[in-house]
């Protein structure tokens, strides 16, 4: 029923504009309190932080929604999927208390600051530091390709509370963007795809939250808090990578059904028929391995290997997928105007973000 209901509320109320929000590098913001009323945020979070009391799999149907529907720039997924769960597992019972309901409404639209400019998939080399002083810490640094950037006004930020600790010297802060004095954001970043999604630099100069912002019971347990949550983001990877695999054969399927060369249908031809038949199955595969992984993580048994696999796999299918569609559009596939140019674009970042698939094969080599 949610797959339904997600899938025709966004090919509804979100894509008839979505050209629009292309154009404007980012959603209107009235599309996220919408998605709120529609029930479509924090389905995972239980009923008495507003959320709808559901399970990952109802976070898993909403993001492939998104991508069966070609709205993959909306970033809700990101929302509901990685930061709600932050506050759910880490959070005070203030806490969440306080954000939760906030974020199921829409009324506040979340990010996580990770990366920096000269730290990416190595969280350790983080520069950003968090000091304390009295009942506040007072946050330094800067963060950039941070996902809903422009509209986020909760921000998880991964700093420094002791530099000298390495791994165990790393906390997560959250911050309130309203009235946080210090805080700018820098430019919507002009990225190859995912055009629809702000992605920005931020800036934290001198901002000051109260120690009661910190996630955790104690300074230094960010780094493992980090570790415990990026096998669902990975496995959010490999869900919308497993979306957009399936929708773009699907429009190559009906686009080779119907265009015509040499006097017969493309899918007529030999060569067409078999690189459909390769990609179905490759498709497949990728789709069960995922719906296994989802039945891991929803026992509690998702470990960071299999998450690796899942994100590395199914983001390098996705990129090739795409890409042998586009060559059976010929010419057409080039042209903006066709869906599967957009997910030529779109794909390319999954191979990069949540850990670039170079970490991933890093991680499942530490396993053997």
């Amino acid at each position: 029923m949610l797959e339904d209901m997600a899938y025709r509320w966004l090919e509804a109320e979100v894509a008839p504009h979505y050209e629009r929000y292309e154009k404007q590098e980012m959603v209107d913001r009235s599309a996220w309190e919408a998605a709120g009323a529609a029930g479509l945020l924090c389905a995972s979070m239980p009923e008495e932080y507003g959320g709808a009391g559901g399970t990952y799999a109802h976070e898993a149907v909403i993001a492939e929604a998104l991508g069966r529907t070609g709205t993959d720039g909306f970033g809700i997924a990101l929302h509901n999927a990685i930061v709600a769960p932050y506050i759910l597992h880490f959070g005070s019972e203030e806490q969440k208390r306080k954000w939760l309901p906030k974020m199921a409404t829409g009324e506040m639209i979340g990010a996580i600051a990770m990366t920096e400019p000269g730290a990416g998939s190595d969280l350790q080399g983080i520069k950003t530091t968090a000091r304390k002083d009295g009942n506040h810490y007072v946050l330094n640094g800067s963060k950039t390709f941070i996902t809903n950037g422009q509209h986020a006004n909760l921000i998880i930020v991964v700093s420094k509370t002791d530099p000298t600790k390495g791994a165990k010297g790393v906390s997560l802060m959250v911050v309130e963007t309203d009235d946080a004095e210090g805080f700018r954001r820098g430019r919507n970043l002009d990225k190859v795809g995912l055009k629809t999604n702000d992605t920005s630099e931020l800036f934290f100069d001198d901002v000051r939250i109260p120690t009661a912002n910190m996630l955790g019971t104690e300074e230094g347990q960010g780094f493992v808090q980090l570790m415990t949550e990026l096998p669902q983001e990975r496995l959010l990877i490999a869900n919308q990578a497993i979306s957009m695999i399936e929708r773009a054969l699907a429009v190559t399927i009906d686009y080779v059904k119907e265009r015509r060369a040499f006097g017969k249908a493309i899918i007529e031809f030999q060569n067409t028929q078999f690189k459909l038949a390769e990609l179905k199955s490759e498709a497949a595969m990728a789709r069960v391995f995922v719906n296994h992984c989802i039945g891991e993580h929803l026992k509690g048994r998702l470990d960071t290997t299999t998450a690796s696999m899942a994100k590395y796999l199914t983001s390098d299918l996705q990129c090739k997928v795409v890409d042998e569609c586009l060559q059976l559009h010929g010419g057409y596939g080039y042209m903006n105007e066709y869906p599967i140019a957009r997910m030529f674009r779109d794909a390319r970042v999954q191979r990069i973000y949540g850990g670039t698939n170079e970490i991933m094969k890093l991680l499942i080599a530490r396993s053997l």
